[in-house]
C-alpha cells in the first residue's frame, strides 16, 4: 500500500508541474482567443467560454488516442 501512496504522490507533482508548463505555454498561443470562442461583457458580468478552443483541443486529443490505439 505505502508504493502506491508514492506512486500517487509522484503522478500528482508530474500533473502539478506539466500544468505550470502547459499554463505558460497556452499564454503565448492563440489558445482561448479564437474566432468562435464566445466572450459576452455586460456591466458587471462578463460571460467567457472557449467554444471553438474546446472543440480544437478535443479533435487534436481524439487524434492522438486514435494513433496510440493503433
Amino acid at each position: 500500500m505505502q508504493e502506491l501512496g508514492k506512486a500517487l504522490f509522484a503522478l500528482g507533482v508530474f500533473l502539478a508541474v506539466a500544468g505550470f508548463f502547459l499554463w505558460k505555454l497556452v499564454g503565448k498561443t492563440p489558445l482561448g482567443k479564437l474566432p468562435g470562442d464566445l466572450f459576452v461583457q455586460k456591466q458587471n458580468v462578463t460571460f467567457y467560454f472557449p467554444l471553438t478552443t474546446c472543440i480544437l483541443i478535443s479533435v487534436v486529443l481524439s487524434l492522438v488516442m486514435w494513433l496510440l490505439r493503433r
